[in-house]
């Protein structure tokens, strides 16, 4: 039994160290007309601009801080949601580690 909770120990350790390498990554997507998003490779977004002519400029700025956090928020509860599903399913079915 040892040895299976050293093997997920060392699982979570590659999983922080893949978290941190993804976070290191920035993917722009300007397809859209109009609107220009920037998030790294963890699905954090880093920026979103938007062009003068879609809205005031005076709300501009602010209207895109904010999306930013909505977005990002959105999907931390999105994550929290999948990983109570994941629980409720049994999670990680490790042999020796679960009932």
């Amino acid at each position: 039994m040892f040895d299976q909770v050293k093997k997920l120990m060392e699982l979570k350790k590659q999983a922080d160290a893949l978290k941190k390498e993804l976070e290191k990554i920035t993917i722009e997507y300007n397809e859209v007309r109009g609107v220009k998003i920037k998030l790294n490779g963890a699905q954090m977004f880093q920026s979103i601009e938007i062009e003068d002519s879609w809205m005031d400029p005076k709300q501009k700025s602010r209207f895109q801080v904010e999306l930013i956090k909505a977005v990002n928020m959105a999907i931390k509860k999105s994550q929290k949601e999948a990983a109570v599903q994941m629980q409720k399913s049994g999670g990680l079915n490790i042999p020796g580690l679960t009932g």
